[in-house]
């Protein structure tokens, strides 16, 4: 574009922004599970950096599942959304990590009650800060207030109800 000014011509370039294309709903559902997945394995490599090479998400939802009283394989199973067998596996491994102990239930002997060790706790306070600390890489990257607005739009869609981290076999119902 050439803007004449007496007899003056200045040539402004006039950057082309292309029109964004509109995506669609199964697009949105996959930036956002992308998002999700991106943010997770970065905090699951950084747990292996910090002495858990063998931490899983996986772990944290029935870890924090037992923190809130599912102390059995059923229990577990239940606030899953897994078979009792699925839990019981999960067990098992936490059992050989060393994040829980499974004691005889005090009311019933055939039982198994599940408590998180102190390894199992710490490990859940590590991850806790590592997602603390990658929140703020995203606020360095996009800006405290944008990061701000991209959580309040979010929350619009989650609503009053809060996310049950000890439950993510919602998507299984």
């Amino acid at each position: 574009m050439a803007v004449k000014l007496a007899n003056l011509v200045v040539f402004v370039k006039i950057p082309y922004a292309a029109p964004m294309a509109s995506r669609s709903g199964a697009d949105l559902a996959l930036l956002l599970l992308g998002s999700y997945r991106n943010l997770v394995d970065e905090v699951t490599n950084e747990l292996a950096a910090r002495g858990y090479p063998d931490s899983r998400p996986s772990h944290e939802y029935a870890m924090r599942a037992i923190r809130a009283g599912a102390d059995n394989a059923s229990e577990l199973g239940r606030r899953l959304a897994v078979t009792k067998q699925a839990a019981a596996k999960t067990i098992t491994v936490l059992l050989d990590r060393g994040y829980v102990t499974a004691e005889a239930h005090p009311d019933d002997a055939r039982r198994k009650r599940i408590e998180i060790t102190e390894r199992g706790l710490a490990l859940m306070r590590e991850g806790e800060a590592i997602f603390d600390e990658v929140r703020a890489r995203w606020a360095q990257r996009l800006g405290v207030a944008e990061l701000e607005r991209l959580e309040a739009q979010l929350a619009q869609f989650v609503g009053d109800s809060p996310i049950r981290l000890d439950a993510p076999g919602w998507a299984a119902q």
